[in-house]
């Protein structure tokens, strides 16, 4: 491994633990540095995405890349082999003899202050400042300043679910949604809103709010929230995640650690949500 390459990969290692403390990750999840190339590719080029995908995995290749930060593991279960047969096992394989590591911040970067699912509330807030809201937790850390495993927001004057609807949209750039109606309900006035990165039903099923907020929920869970007289919204798993790559991207790049490295920080342009409507 480079001195260069050795330095980088611990950089970016640190100021993720800033910016994303591993602490905060949930119990079951694989987070930190995931793979460590043992002959690390020398330069400073840092590649954003949300998964390590085959695509994403030729566009580091093909340029200067020497460390990808990809927001989910792509590791999350113990393996007895590595070997090419397997795509996942080959991606890694391929990046780890071309020297490029990755790292995953996954639900620390989810639970933490100012972290994912505190950008999705704050996109949900009109332009007007004069807006009053209360952002709380769902379940807090053992430090409540450090963040929470989801949020609800309050907006003090209610809004209409439908205007709720075209703050979603306008925030994660999308032109549709999957939506469900709670069966009975009184006015289409909500006041609360139960926010989860991914796919939060089991979390969200914790939280009293007019309407759930997620990228996606099994069946049964959407069926126990409509019955309970809940709207939910569902986006598509990474469309929840993958709008804060440039947040995530300026938060690096504000890092003295970071300047001092000159680290190239860019946003994987091969990297999007699997799915498409047709």
């Amino acid at each position: 491994m480079s001195a260069t390459g050795s330095t980088l990969v611990k950089t970016v290692c640190r100021v993720m633990q800033r910016i994303a403390p591993l602490h905060l990750a949930e119990p079951w999840d694989n987070v930190g540095l995931l793979l460590e190339a043992p002959h690390q590719r020398a330069g400073n080029r840092v590649l954003l995405t949300i998964d390590v995908t085959p695509p994403v995995v030729e566009e580091a290749l093909s340029s200067q890349t020497a460390c990808i930060i990809a927001y989910h593991p792509t590791l999350f279960h113990s393996t007895k082999k590595f070997t090419l047969s397997t795509p996942v096992h080959a991606s890694l394989l391929r990046l780890a003899t071309a020297g490029i590591s990755v790292y995953s911040p996954h639900t620390a970067l989810d639970s933490v202050t100012q972290g994912i699912n505190d950008w999705l509330s704050m996109g949900l807030l009109g332009l007007l400042t004069s807006e009053r809201y209360e952002i709380q937790s769902i379940r807090p850390m053992k430090e409540e300043s450090d963040g929470a495993v989801g949020r609800i927001l309050t907006l003090g004057d209610g809004i209409e679910f439908t205007a709720l609807l075209d703050r979603v949209k306008k925030h994660l750039g999308l032109s549709q949604l999957q939506v469900a109606y709670p069966y009975s309900r009184l006015s289409s006035k909500v006041s609360s809103v139960a926010i989860c990165a991914g796919a939060g039903g089991s979390v969200l099923a914790e939280a009293d709010a007019d309407v759930y907020y997620t990228g996606e929920m099994a069946h049964h869970e959407v069926l126990a929230a409509i019955s309970s007289g809940k709207y939910v919204i569902l986006c598509g798993h990474t469309n929840t995640e993958r709008g804060f790559l440039p947040t995530l991207k300026s938060k690096l790049e504000d890092s003295e650690l970071a300047k001092e490295l000159n680290m190239e920080m860019h946003i994987s342009k091969a990297d999007k949500h699997p799915l498409e409507f047709f």
